[in-house]
């Protein structure tokens, strides 16, 4: 009989949100930089830029969407990701191969990045709000008001004021939703999202390899190795699928599909998928490695017992 500490369900949303909180400048920037129409501005420029215009605390425009992102997002992944690995582990008294959790963390993403679809479609709105000149802002007060504005935006219709919380909510459920979808413009969010969250098993399956080692123990050394491996990898999977979820997610009339997206994107070169790259890795690997240093510092500190 052994005892094993094992996260609870919410404990992945509490340290994402913790991590949000130092990390959402960057995620502002790295949105301001994608939706460019063209490549003007590097990050230093646009975080000037922002700054002179509108004050430092622009940087944290959105942040109670981020934070309601986070809560919905990734609390929803971590739980699905961790929970299910963890009673799959108990059963079969060993670990999930590499390819098993590859495809629970797609599943993690794919579910997670649905739910969180709403409060990713106001965060990114708000964070674009302040480039836009006076007259074309949104305004949202914080993320309640955000939701509800996007709720009546579909007139009276309940269904509809779904349709318009969930826009570009499909591009992510399937890879296979950027080639047959036609329907469009509604389809844009979940894929990026469920590619980033495959950092889930890579940050699992970098662990096991460096404990495999006997160089290093389960501590905060292989805890920081482990977390910035699976963030660069994240990186490299979801950026250029990420930059057409934010055009699509910020967008009032400009496409009509994600087809259309695609192709004007493309009109503005190879660098355009790549618009916002050093801000994401900058953003998404301190992100990566916050999140998991805070997460496995509550596992350690308030984790539960569970006997094997």
């Amino acid at each position: 009989m052994q005892e094993n500490l094992v996260s609870r369900w919410y404990f992945g949303g509490l340290s994402s949100s913790a991590a949000a909180c130092f990390t959402h400048p960057l995620d502002l920037i790295k949105v301001h930089l994608q939706t460019q129409q063209e490549v003007r501005m590097g990050m230093i420029g646009m975080t000037v830029n922002v700054v002179r215009r509108e004050g430092y605390l622009a940087l944290y425009t959105g942040l109670s969407a981020s934070l309601c992102r986070q809560m919905t997002y990734s609390l929803s992944r971590f739980a699905i990701y961790e929970t299910i690995r963890d009673k799959l582990n108990r059963k079969n008294k060993g670990v999930l191969p590499f390819y098993q959790k590859i495809l629970l963390g797609a599943f993690g993403g794919f579910t997670g990045g649905f739910i969180g679809t709403p409060a990713d479609l106001v965060n990114v709105r708000m964070q674009n709000d302040i480039k836009l000149p006076v007259e074309l802002r949104r305004n949202y007060a914080h993320v309640l008001d955000g939701l509800l504005r996007v709720w009546r935006e579909g007139d009276t219709i309940v269904l509809e004021g779904m349709k318009k919380l969930f826009s570009g909510a499909t591009m992510a459920s399937a890879r296979g939703a950027l080639v047959s979808v036609g329907q469009l413009r509604h389809t844009a969010s979940h894929l990026p999202a469920m590619l980033t969250y495959l950092y889930l098993s890579c940050y699992d399956q970098s662990k096991q390899l460096v404990l495999a080692t006997g160089y290093l123990a389960d501590n905060t050394l292989t805890h920081f190795l482990s977390s910035v491996f699976a963030g660069g990898c994240a990186i490299i999977l979801c950026q250029p699928l990420d930059v057409i979820k934010t055009r699509l997610m910020s967008s009032k009339v400009e496409y009509k599909s994600v087809f259309h997206c695609l192709t004007e994107t493309a009109k503005l070169g190879p660098r355009a998928f790549y618009k916002g790259l050093v801000p994401a890795a900058v953003r998404l690997i301190p992100h990566t490695v916050l999140t998991y240093m805070v997460l496995e510092k509550l596992k350690q500190h308030f984790g539960k017992v569970v006997v094997t």
